[in-house]
């Protein structure tokens, strides 16, 4: 079942705009130390961003219950297949369907680093907005859903899964601008794959894909981080000209 229209991707587009060409190219491939950061946590007003779940009792919040409920109801094999598939929370799996076979660090350790800087600062993030709205996840609240995957111990609102897929989604487009569209609709995916699971609401996700635009504004602010992504773009350059013959 399908519970978003493509309009849903306008609040997307705020994470899709373009990144700028004009950034100066490094004189090498090399990346900030591991130690640095391209966006500080506490620079961002994560509460004015991120606005609260619905309230316990509401007619969102039941709906979101219900939405659950319809979801499991028509939950199908290949439906529970995908939510295990994401559940590993993998950046090469999740978007090596759409990239190529070949977007594996072993191939990419520039782009390799690249993600392992962003996916740190996402959690440093993640552990943030997560602390902000303590909220039960659906399985706990009601005794009908029955997750098709593991049983997380964090707080439901908003997903981390969905979050880091948003975020990598988002960071990948700037690396592989051409795949932008699919890149997305692969993040969506994946965030709807958390309530296919039974362990999300779809609010959940929402608040995930709110704060990966906000996210994706302050890494794209750094000027280390547009460095990073034109390394990137030139480690992979050869790959493409490869896939392209």
């Amino acid at each position: 079942m399908k519970y978003f229209s493509p309009r849903s991707w306008l609040l997307l587009a705020l994470v899709t705009l373009p990144l700028a060409r004009g950034v100066e190219k490094p004189s090498d491939r090399s990346l900030p130390a591991a130690a640095e950061h391209f966006l500080h946590a506490d620079s961002v007003d994560w509460k004015s961003v991120l606005p609260p779940p619905p309230e316990k009792g509401s007619i969102a919040a039941l709906a979101d219950v219900e939405t659950v409920l319809q979801v499991q109801a028509n939950r199908t094999a290949a439906d529970v297949a995908w939510a295990k598939a994401i559940e590993k929370d993998d950046v090469y799996a999740d978007y090596g369907e759409v990239l190529g076979v070949w977007f594996e660090p072993k191939n990419l350790p520039v782009t390799a680093t690249f993600i392992r800087q962003v996916t740190g600062d996402v959690q440093m993030v993640n552990k943030k907005v997560k602390d902000l709205y303590p909220r039960t996840r659906p399985f706990a609240l009601e005794p009908t859903v029955k997750p098709a995957v593991g049983l997380p111990t964090s707080n439901s609102y908003p997903s981390g899964h969905s979050l880091r897929a948003y975020v990598w989604a988002a960071v990948l487009a700037d690396v592989f601008p051409e795949r932008q569209v699919e890149l997305y609709q692969q993040a969506h995916h994946i965030a709807w794959g958390r309530v296919q699971g039974g362990v999300h609401f779809p609010s959940d996700t929402i608040g995930a894909r709110v704060t990966a635009q906000a996210v994706v504004t302050e890494l794209r602010k750094s000027p280390a981080y547009r460095a990073a992504v034109e390394a990137c773009r030139a480690e992979v350059a050869p790959f493409l000209l490869k896939k392209a013959a």
